[in-house]
């Protein structure tokens, strides 16, 4: 891309390239435009889902670049005449993931804003061979929100702060906020997230949407930046439980660069292909009373009948000793933040002069008006100070952790009460964004079990507290992708469509709530 223009955005029929402008959707600039034959249906998606950008991104900013070759890539597959579930279907990447072209995989950083690699990671280049059109990046919480514990969700130097589609003064959750909002807002249907601890599950529970979150070693991490080798992973982001289905089963896949995915070829299956709307009948699930509260208790109970309704055996699981976990994941993320994070600016292009987790900290020390006016890098510098991956405590604290959460916590749990999944609300409602405060969250349910076992989380939207969307979480066994995508889908089918967001300024402004913030009038 020419002039160091490399921020891309519809704008008014127009791209803004930075300060260049092109009148040609493609983004190739040039003299007046020949004539063209009509646009095929991928052009048109593609054109569409532009169009929908310049319209919501000014309230809601979950883009930080769309890419300039997306035109392009939709002719070429228009021309290919090629078939198939995704092909032609235009995708936003999470941009802490590279792909390839003109735009720099940032996390959110400035430290990265020169990042452009020339890579596709393995999961993109999945994703362009089903057919796909990589569409642009979406915002995120800056470094997947491990820089400091008094963030604000949704928030990066370069992207600015995610607004939640269903209230503009709500959070986003994070660290995909920007694939959770784009996919609520109506922008696409499909977008890829990364999740170390409820980064896909909770910005998809917020945004009324479906997250995926797979068992660590399906999707390659190969080319995403690094939180923790033991938990991170890839998953879709989208409007449908089937879609979910279409997009893992196009990600899922060996890499021989990640040690973890050796299983992956034989593990995986053609997830949208044994959807059944009957799938709840006659199963056993665990409903984790220990995991619920927060305010989402009515749109529970409602959930819960409706499992029940459909067949399903619900047996009650009231509790739970998760101390074991919350203890010993932090050393574990600390620890392999340091490692993994050199490990990938080692691989970075010479125009990203910070080359380890060090040089990142004294870049933000260097910017600190924008990139610590908000919140400062303590997470950073405390993973800094750690001793690396043959330190005692961390091997230690990593053994421990993933016991307490995969053989001692779901696979016990699983075991004990006989059931086949579990059940639980994801998270509370949206929060308020507060740029005193940070994040302030009033609950967790039970998503931090899978993450550390590093086991599926499925989320689907199951209701509304005053106007903002909450999910019900299914959670399995390792490689159990299959099975929650059946039950989500048969509860997704029998709850049937999920209210739109209004793009309200706030939820108090809405006209059942509003009303009852004045005065009695006499």
């Amino acid at each position: 891309m020419t002039n160091g223009c490399w921020r891309v955005l519809v704008m008014a029929g127009a791209l803004a390239i930075g300060g260049c402008t092109t009148t040609d959707a493609s983004g190739i600039g040039g003299s007046a435009p020949e004539a063209q034959a009509p646009a095929g249906p991928t052009e048109t998606a593609v054109k569409l889902a532009q169009a929908r950008a310049a319209e919501v991104e000014p309230r809601i900013h979950s883009i930080i670049a769309l890419d300039p070759t997306a035109v392009a890539q939709a002719r070429v597959i228009d021309a290919s005449g090629r078939a198939g579930p995704l092909v032609g279907i235009p995708v936003l990447i999470k941009d802490n993931i590279e792909t390839a072209g003109p735009l720099p995989t940032t996390a959110g950083s400035l430290a990265l804003k020169d990042n452009v690699t020339g890579r596709d990671a393995p999961l993109v280049a999945r994703l362009r061979a089903a057919g796909m059109v990589m569409l642009g990046k979406a915002n995120l919480s800056e470094w997947a929100n491990i820089r400091s514990g008094q963030s604000i969700s949704g928030w990066s130097a370069i992207g600015g702060q995610t607004r939640n589609p269903y209230a503009l003064d709500r959070n986003t959750c994070g660290s995909s906020s920007g694939s959770g909002a784009a996919v609520a807002a109506g922008i696409v249907e499909y977008a890829v997230g990364t999740e170390t601890d409820g980064s896909i599950t909770c910005p998809a529970s917020i945004n009324g949407i479906v997250g995926l979150k797979p068992t660590v070693g399906l999707v390659s991490r190969t080319h995403i930046v690094p939180i923790s080798v033991s938990q991170d992973t890839a998953g879709p982001m989208t409007r449908t439980v089937r879609q979910a289905a279409e997009l893992l089963t196009a990600m899922a896949g060996s890499d021989p660069a990640d040690k973890a995915t050796r299983e992956a070829d034989k593990r995986k299956i053609d997830y949208a292909a044994g959807l059944d709307a009957e799938s709840l009948r006659g199963k056993r699930i665990g409903v984790m009373r220990f995991a619920s509260g927060f305010g989402t208790d009515p749109a529970f109970t409602a959930s819960l009948a409706l499992l029940r309704a459909r067949g399903a055996v619900l047996v009650e699981i009231k509790s739970f000793n998760d101390k074991a976990i919350g203890d010993n994941e932090f050393t574990v993320l600390m620890n392999e933040l340091k490692t993994g994070m050199n490990a990938y600016l080692a691989t970075t292009p010479a125009t990203v002069r910070a080359r380890t987790l060090a040089d990142l900290i004294a870049f933000n020390q260097a910017n600190a008006g924008r990139e610590m006016g908000l919140f400062k890098q303590e997470l950073f510098e405390l993973a800094q100070s750690t001793k690396g991956p043959n330190d005692a405590a961390y091997k230690k604290a990593r053994a421990v952790s993933r016991w307490a959460a995969g053989g001692g916590g779901i696979d016990k749990l699983l075991k004990a009460n006989r059931v086949i999944a579990l059940v639980g609300p994801t998270m509370p409602a949206a929060w308020k964004i507060d740029a005193v405060h940070g994040d302030q969250i009033s609950g967790g349910g039970a998503g931090s079990l899978a993450a550390v076992a590093g086991y599926p989380h499925l989320t689907v939207p199951m209701g509304l507290v005053r106007g903002l969307p909450v999910g019900l979480s299914f959670i399995g066994p390792k490689w159990s992708e299959g099975l929650l995508l059946n039950l989500g889908y048969a509860y997704e089918q029998a709850r049937g469509a999920f209210p739109a967001p209004q793009f309200l300024s706030s939820i108090e402004s809405a006209p059942d709530t509003a009303p009852l913030l004045e005065p009695l009038k006499r």
